[in-house]
């Protein structure tokens, strides 16, 4: 059954004042550095040599006095004493979870739950989504992948918690996917950004106009999307719904959704403490200028982290939201990498921005590949001097979009880009998390 706090609203939190939140988050910090320190052995350690007693926390200013925890230390933590580690903050025994990384930038590593942390998980997801307006009696169908990724079964958790009917397609079977939101007159997905998209280029093939569907909310996660506002606008054309951002790790289940505002997904700041830093210097940012995520839980038991390097590039907007909530928000969502922006004589370039230019140009796929190659790369320096794009043209391309794109991109992007135009569906489709950077 649903638990409601208002008709708007989950839970009473969302709507505290900064100051209450933050008093929370303070309180919450030390409750939460006394356990990490008496349960994880791993952290105990690094906080002796950090010279850092928990009981000495006084407010979140102290975090700084900890040094960044990496996904390279938590593969360390894990060799010391596989298969668990020496991070894990409770038994064994209490784990009743277990999900695993996709491997992106590393080999997959493995992240714990217990009860508690699998309950206070999808009462967050339901809170999510219940903001984008899921409701009881909603059907939703759940196209995230459920083998090893972890956000198939956090978003069942959650709309079953609100009171929806949930059918867990899972990322398969495509034309069967279509069949089955018309024949159950699906309300709700969540998928990946090309899921999505995959699935209106192959409901365009079998003579299916989704946007004559039920499906009035589309959650996508699992990489950028809804953020980049080209995206958004063209999977909400496609589909005549509205797409909100979903953004979470395997670390921290969720971090911030949008809204039905969509104005930047708001952090859940009740489960994370968050800080956004320049990744060079190590300095905290203010508000509106980008910098990298640094996230530390306010109460998870298994694998409780401290001051986690996202790599994620955001912008904070600590602003009240038009729809009445105070937690942060991050507007644009993850804006790249701090690892994938690419320096381009002296600008700055994510792969985002050309995502954004790329499909606001009528007459272009979805599909996109940047190369780094070398034929945008000085042969002096090794440095890049712009990007090699392929692209797909579609329908009643003019024979010089090439040329256009490679026009805009110099214009709004101020980088030289090589663009090369293949034929429809010459490009991989992806599934699940696409990868669209490639360094040769």
């Amino acid at each position: 059954m649903t638990k409601a706090f208002s008709a708007d609203q989950w839970d009473e939190r969302e709507t505290w004042s900064r100051d209450r939140l933050a008093a929370f988050q303070t309180e919450a910090l030390r409750r939460q550095l006394a356990y990490v320190e008496a349960n994880s052995a791993w952290y105990r350690a690094r906080f002796e040599v950090a010279g850092f007693r928990a009981a000495d926390f006084r407010g979140p200013a102290d975090l700084a006095r900890l040094p960044l925890t990496t996904k390279q230390d938590h593969l360390a933590a894990l060799e010391a004493a596989p298969p668990w580690g020496t991070a894990l903050a409770c038994a064994p025994s209490a784990v009743r979870r277990v999900h695993f990384s996709s491997g992106t930038t590393s080999r997959p590593t493995p992240d714990a739950w217990t009860a508690a942390d699998l309950a206070r998980w999808a009462d967050l997801y339901a809170r999510a989504a219940y903001s984008q307006g899921a409701r009881e009696g909603d059907v939703f169908q759940c196209l995230f992948s459920y083998p090893w990724f972890v956000g198939g079964l956090g978003a069942t958790a959650a709309f079953e918690r609100i009171g929806c009917a949930v059918i867990p397609g899972g990322s398969g079977d495509t034309e069967r996917q279509i069949e089955t939101l018309f024949a159950y007159g699906t309300t709700a997905i969540m998928a990946t950004p090309s899921f999505a998209a995959h699935l209106a280029e192959v409901a365009q093939r079998m003579g299916r106009d989704l946007r004559k569907s039920k499906v009035r909310h589309i959650g996508v996660g699992g990489e950028p999307g809804a953020g980049v506002p080209a995206t958004r606008a063209r999977l909400e054309d496609l589909w005549g719904a509205k797409v909100y951002d979903c953004y979470g790790s395997l670390e921290f289940q969720p971090i911030a959704w949008d809204c039905a505002a969509q104005a930047g997904g708001h952090l859940m700041e009740d489960f994370a403490f968050a800080e956004v830093i320049d990744p060079e210097t190590g300095a905290a940012v203010p508000d509106g200028t980008p910098g990298m995520l640094v996230l530390t839980h306010l109460d998870k038991q298994a694998f409780p982290l401290v001051r986690w390097a996202t790599g994620d590039v955001v912008v904070r907007d600590s602003r009240p939201c038009a729809c009445g909530r105070t937690h942060a928000r991050l507007p644009g969502g993850v804006l790249g990498r701090a690892d994938d922006m690419i320096v381009i004589r002296g600008v700055n370039l994510f792969p985002t921005a050309v995502e954004d230019v790329v499909r606001a140009m009528p007459g272009l796929a979805d599909e996109y590949r940047i190369i780094l190659d070398d034929s945008v790369r000085d042969p002096a320096t090794g440095f890049p001097t712009g990007i090699h794009l392929q692209v797909e043209a579609v329908g009643e391309a003019p024979p010089d979009i090439g040329h256009r794109l490679a026009d805009t991109i110099r214009t709004k992007l101020l980088v030289r880009a090589i663009v090369e135009v293949l034929p429809p569906m010459t490009l991989e489709r992806f599934t699940h998390k696409a990868k669209r950077l490639v360094k040769r």
